[in-house]
């Protein structure tokens, strides 16, 4: 079922292709071409010729008309007969003139002459029928317009009707192509206009409407017209005329396209045929049968193409067979890969490799040679095609290997694979003992290929068909197995190192746990020692600390005597390095605590404002001593929390001390508050000071840190932001910086509105 849909379906394919050939297409669409481009132009053409005719005849007949009515005036006035009749007779000589009628102001018809004008194929019209409708002279009679009005007029059945008339000047009437049963007359009025009276002008001067002055100073009433003069312009002759230009238009646009698509249906069949012939080729190649081609029969871009495709169907032959060869060469080489990596037992994994080369790929003997680079000596270690008496010398061999430009050397040291023609040809480079057990086996052409992986070179492998000579692609062939013979050699060499790794890594293991074991409880009590000797230190260290403090400040209070300006300077930095080296142990006291886990958290409700306003209440005086303002801004309300007040009060004590120490005066010192929508409190100590610099930034809060850049009456111990982080991480919160050399510093900290659940 499944083949008949096929072929259908086939059929149907091939009848589409048929009938939609490329031969179609292209004469289909050049004849397309050729009959769209004729028809636009003849037809171009013909309303061209049809607007020349018209403009042609309407300018005829205005010419006429206007002719006459200037010429007849006088004849209106006296109403003489036979001045008028002179004046008719002559615009009747005219081929295109029907009538000529001249009407006087009254109505009175003067003159009225007509004459025949043969239709194409029909008899003389009647000349009753060829006169225009009085009223036609009428309406010219009541409105004087100062140009001709032209009327259409079409005698059918030997009466004359109106068609449509034309006023305007640029309203041009066209001429019809084709008229059926009637003839068409143009009618030309012009009213004959009376010229007003001028101070000694005769009534009867002639003058042109044109000429007549537009304005007086005098009003004068309205010239009043002598008549109408008529004349029909018969539309027949140009009619003819335009229907024979149109014949010949056509008969001419006919012989073209018929040319034209002539030509292209011996064009397409020149160009089509030879590419038809080279389809069919085509189809027979992708069949199977690469003998056939196509004889050329034009030297054109189809000829070139052709000899093309014969040469490509050769080509295709000569790679099909290579292909051939290749996919015979790459199965085998597959199969060698797959028992190369089936095993990492070296001795199993040569001879796997030689039995594979020496059954598949037609190499008749077969050599492996190790080297080793530390003694320099190439060990053979297995041979493959030859005696057992020869396979034993052979594995007994212990070559030198030297860069004496012997083939060992070039495969060993250079890593060059060899292709020997003729092995006597390089006798005086090949290694003595090799070379007698190759002539004693009757080698005479052989290809060797060195084992390299990871950039060193394991050894090599050499291999030679009996009596037929080696080539090229043997050699590549080669190359490509002892690449993957190479790293498998690696890789079960690795494996054996790991192995005997895997042997003594338990052991040494267990000796470096107990060491690191040992090392940490040494750590651990080092650790206590050095927070017992902290903590004892700052103890003892506090006491002679208060003790010089209350010195001092009864000697500056002047309990034992007046001072001197000089006693009291030097005493007053007592003091302020005394009470520098308080807060310093106080400090180490706060880190041993907190590094110990002795500090906890007594958490209680505390109101946020009043917290910031003490502390910030606290630095008033230190602020204004240096000429800082200080001030505390809320975003919002700022409800109360549950938090450890004193370690509050530490935080925001440290950020602002340390505010206040790096902002110059005039400096401004703003802290910040606000409820985050992550349900967080943040503090923001923002200060106008020097700065942080950017490198220093990750480690302004690590602990005995204290900035390149910080003057030295600045710097403290570098404990206060690392105590002031952990306070804040005991909260639960986190703390940074943000800064800017020269602009000043934000440290922003958040605790959470209720604590942390543990």
């Amino acid at each position: 079922m499944l083949n008949m849909d096929r072929s259908k379906h086939e059929i149907t394919t091939k009848g589409i292709r048929r009938f939609f050939s490329l031969r179609a297409k292209f004469v289909g669409f050049i004849s397309l071409i050729i009959i769209v481009t004729c028809t636009d132009l003849s037809w171009y053409f013909i309303q061209q010729q049809i607007a020349s005719m018209s403009h042609s005849l309407v300018s005829t007949g205005t010419l006429l008309v206007k002719n006459l009515a200037y010429n007849s005036r006088y004849g209106l006035i006296t109403e003489d007969p036979l001045l008028l009749e002179r004046l008719v007779a002559g615009a009747l000589e005219a081929e295109e003139v029907a009538y000529v009628i001249i009407t006087a102001a009254d109505g009175k018809v003067l003159v009225a002459r007509t004459k025949a004008v043969p239709a194409l194929g029909e008899r003389p019209i009647p000349p009753a029928a060829r006169e225009p409708p009085p009223w036609l002279a009428q309406a010219v009679l009541e409105s004087m317009p100062p140009d001709p009005v032209v009327t259409e007029l079409r005698i059918k059945d030997g009466r004359a009707t109106e068609a449509r008339g034309f006023k305007s000047r640029d309203d041009t009437p066209t001429i019809p192509v084709f008229a059926v049963g009637s003839t068409l007359v143009y009618d030309f009025a012009l009213g004959v206009r009376r010229s007003p009276p001028s101070a000694g002008a005769s009534p009867l001067v002639l003058e042109a409407p044109e000429l007549l002055p537009q304005k007086t100073e005098a009003r004068i009433d309205a010239p009043k017209p002598y008549g109408v003069i008529q004349v029909g312009v018969s539309a027949e002759h140009a009619r003819l005329a335009l229907t024979r230009v149109i014949w010949n238009i056509v008969l001419i646009t006919l012989i073209i396209i018929a040319s034209g698509i002539g030509a292209t249906i011996l064009l397409a069949r020149q160009v089509i045929g030879p590419i038809r012939q080279l389809a069919q080729v085509a189809q027979r190649v992708t069949e199977g049968d690469l003998t056939a081609s196509v004889a050329p029969t034009t030297r054109d871009e189809v000829g070139q193409l052709t000899e093309l495709f014969n040469q490509m169907t050769a080509a295709l032959s000569s790679q099909i067979e290579t292909i051939t060869r290749q996919v015979t060469a790459l199965s085998t080489l597959h199969q060698a890969s797959t028992a190369i990596t089936s095993t990492l037992d070296v001795d199993r994994l040569l001879d796997t490799v030689l039995q594979l080369l020496s059954e598949n790929l037609g190499f008749s003997r077969m050599l492996l040679v190790l080297y080793d680079p530390t003694q320099g000596l190439a060990v053979p270690s297995r041979v493959a095609g030859v005696p057992e008496a020869i396979q034993r010398a052979a594995t007994a061999l212990q070559i030198p290997v030297r860069d004496d430009g012997g083939t060992d050397a070039d495969l060993l040291l250079h890593g060059k694979p060899l292709l020997i023609a003729d092995i006597e040809q390089v006798a005086d480079r090949t290694a003595p003992a090799i070379l007698a057990l190759a002539r004693q086996v009757g080698v005479r052409s052989y290809v060797a290929a060195p084992l390299r992986s990871k950039q060193r070179i394991l050894g090599y492998v050499a291999a030679d068909k009996h009596a037929l000579p080696c080539t090229q692609e043997d050699l590549d062939l080669l190359v490509t197995i002892a690449s993957h013979v190479a790293v498998a050699l690696d890789n079960a060499g690795a494996y054996q190192q790991l192995g005997h790794l895997t042997q003594t890594l338990e052991q040494r293991v267990g000796e470096r746990t107990r060491e690191l074991q040992a090392a940490n409880e040494k750590l651990q009590e080092l650790d206590r020692l050095k927070s017992a000797f902290v903590s004892i230190v700052s103890h003892e260290l506090r006491t002679p600390m208060t003790s010089i403090k209350g010195y001092v400040e009864n000697m500056l209070e002047g309990l034992t005597g007046p001072l001197t300006g000089k006693q009291t300077h030097h005493l007053t930095r007592v003091k302020h390095n005394a009470e520098r080296l308080t807060r310093m142990l106080n400090d180490l006291l706060d880190l041993s605590r907190i590094e110990a886990w002795r500090i906890q958290l007594v958490l209680a409700p505390v109101g946020i404002r009043g917290l910031i306003g003490e502390v910030v209440e606290g630095f008033r005086q230190a602020a204004r001593g240096k000429s800082v303002t200080l001030r505390e801004t809320y975003d919002g309300d700022i409800p109360a929390t549950e938090a450890d007040r004193d370690k509050l009060i530490q935080i925001l004590t440290n950020l602002i001390q340390n505010a206040i120490k790096f902002t110059p005066k005039g400096g401004q010192i703003t802290v910040e508050t606000r409820v985050r929508d992550d349900g967080f409190l943040e503090f923001c100590i923002a200060d106008t000071g020097c700065g942080i610099p950017a490198q220093e930034l990750e480690r302004v809060f690590e602990k005995f840190y204290r900035g390149e850049a910080t003057p030295m009456e600045a710097r403290g111990a570098g404990l206060g932001l690392a105590i002031t982080k952990s306070l804040v991480q005991l909260h639960g919160g986190r703390i940074w910086v943000e800064s800017t050399v020269g602009a000043g510093s934000r440290f922003s900290f958040t605790i959470p509105l209720r604590p942390a659940q543990s």
